[in-house]
């Protein structure tokens, strides 16, 4: 015998909600043709704000990150975009801070903390300050993939 159970609208409770990524939050596509194109078109100007927002950065610090100076920033500000590089720099920016938030367990807090701290295993530096080559943002991201191994033995 087969029991059906039917609920209503009103007695329909969600499960608990599975977090955007912050590739969705940014509104930018996190892998794929779409995410190139857009890197070598240059990331729109207005980006800026929205990642500062979401990585709870201020954006001296983020524009710092990726090498940009005041004057090329009122020049990217002017054009309405960046360059390819500039957009490379902000991807790896995320990329790094997207692991951070996985070793924090989705804490924004302590991972744009963490990333705005002196780390010992970066020979002291931040890893904000580690986005300038691709050498150096894969170096902290083999840190961040260490520490996840060290905290699940």
């Amino acid at each position: 015998m087969e029991v059906k159970v039917l609920l209503s609208i009103k007695e329909y409770q969600p499960g608990p909600s599975i977090p955007k990524s912050i590739w969705m939050t940014l509104g930018l596509p996190s892998r794929g043709t779409g995410l190139h194109d857009l890197v070598h078109e240059g990331l729109p100007f207005g980006c800026l704000e929205r990642i500062a927002s979401v990585l709870q950065m201020q954006r001296g610090d983020i524009t710092k990150a990726i090498c940009v100076s005041p004057s090329t920033m009122a020049r990217r500000a002017k054009a309405g975009r960046f360059n390819t590089i500039e957009s490379d720099r902000f991807v790896a920016l995320i990329t790094v801070y997207e692991h951070a938030l996985t070793l924090f367990e989705n804490d924004v807090a302590a991972a744009a903390k963490w990333m705005s701290t002196p780390v010992r295993g970066l020979g002291s530096k931040r890893p904000l300050d580690m986005m300038r080559t691709r050498a150096e943002t894969e170096a902290v991201i083999d840190l961040i993939g260490r520490l996840e191994r060290a905290v699940l033995v």
